[in-house]
């Protein structure tokens, strides 16, 4: 990007209601058949429109097309069993109902790339496309294969280079890995997590970036981080090694949070998507307030290397108040942009 401070959007966007329940995660389709594809495809265009409209750089797909960031490619490999669902907890923070491993795992098929395409159909702009990392992928369903979460993470992230690459083919310019398990299983992230992500971006030429958040604006997440102390300092342990590892980009979560941002001085070299809209609020911030967050992280980043964005997705939240909150990211940005360029 040659404009500095493009934005862009973490991950989702809020569904239309015609198209799933608005404002609540997993939400299950309301068409069936040609009806759900034509309308995905809308679903897509009115995303884009608004994102557009807000002035947001880098554009996304809002994740319009899939119920869930991990899943829906889950339920597209081998070796998933989705009819025996068990329970499980979820980055030891809630339990959910997942599928499990009962077999090899392989990806059988694309299962973006048309998606992708559309996309491409529909924008000059750069494209941004969010995959589930190898490591919150083994966190979210149960494996009775494997029964190891490195060797499950490697084969996942196999089936992930060959979408990554497809996609990539279809045009996308910035693909990226949401990884909210990076910040609870710190150990593992240094041992094989980094690694795995390697597996998944290799030979790619395209730019590739990594999300590392705490999560969805719902309650369990927002319970736990009142449990987190008065500084949540997760990404030192971790920001070090992924300095070191060929990802290109890293998009953390900053505004409204207690990540003490002198952290991202650990990124020395790397951009870095800056959160700065936070996605638990229904409150839409002013753009002086994105304003203010870009100019603390320019303490510590290059102004070439720093991407304003959002904390994580914001499909919890309403159409008008995701709305608001691109406005205000967008502006925000622009103003930084004209202080610097006077």
């Amino acid at each position: 990007m040659k404009k500095l401070f493009p934005t862009s959007t973490a991950g989702s966007l809020p569904k239309p209601s015609w198209l799933a329940q608005p404002e609540q995660l997993w939400s299950p389709w309301k068409l069936e058949g040609e009806e759900l594809i034509a309308g995905k495809k809308d679903a897509l265009r009115v995303t884009l429109q608004e994102q557009d409209r807000a002035g947001i750089e880098i554009v996304s797909d809002g994740e319009q097309t899939r119920q869930h960031f991990v899943t829906t490619f889950i339920e597209n490999l081998s070796g998933v069993d989705f009819e025996n669902k068990k329970t499980v907890r979820i980055r030891d923070r809630y339990d959910a109902s997942v599928p499990g491993i009962i077999g090899p795992v392989s990806r059988q098929k694309p299962v973006f790339v048309d998606d992708a395409k559309f996309l491409r159909s529909q924008t000059n702009q750069p494209i941004k496309w969010a995959l589930p990392g190898p490591m919150t992928m083994v966190d979210t369903l149960y494996d009775d294969y494997y029964q190891d979460r490195k060797t499950l993470a490697f084969e996942f992230a196999k089936a992930l280079n060959e979408e990554a690459k497809e996609l990539e083919a279809a045009g996308v310019n910035i693909i990226q890995f949401d990884e909210p398990a990076f910040n609870v299983f710190l150990d593992e992230v240094n041992e094989w997590g980094i690694e795995a992500l390697e597996i998944a971006t290799q030979g790619l030429k395209c730019e590739t970036a990594v999300h590392i958040c705490y999560g969805y604006g719902i309650k369990a997440n927002t319970d736990w981080k009142k449990t987190l102390g008065n500084e949540w300092r997760h990404y030192e342990r971790t920001f070090p090694a992924i300095q070191q590892s060929s990802i290109d980009i890293i998009s953390l979560e900053c505004h409204n949070g207690r990540v003490p941002l002198e952290v991202l001085s650990l990124l020395k070299g790397k951009k870095v998507m800056v959160g700065a809209i936070d996605v638990a609020t229904n409150d839409i911030e002013t753009p002086e307030e994105v304003a203010d967050t870009i100019r603390e992280a320019l303490k510590y980043v290059d102004a070439d290397k720093l991407y304003p964005c959002t904390n994580c997705g914001m499909a919890p939240l309403s159409r008008e108040v995701a709305r608001g909150k691109l406005q205000a990211l967008a502006a925000g940005a622009e103003i930084v942009r004209k202080e610097l360029s006077a």
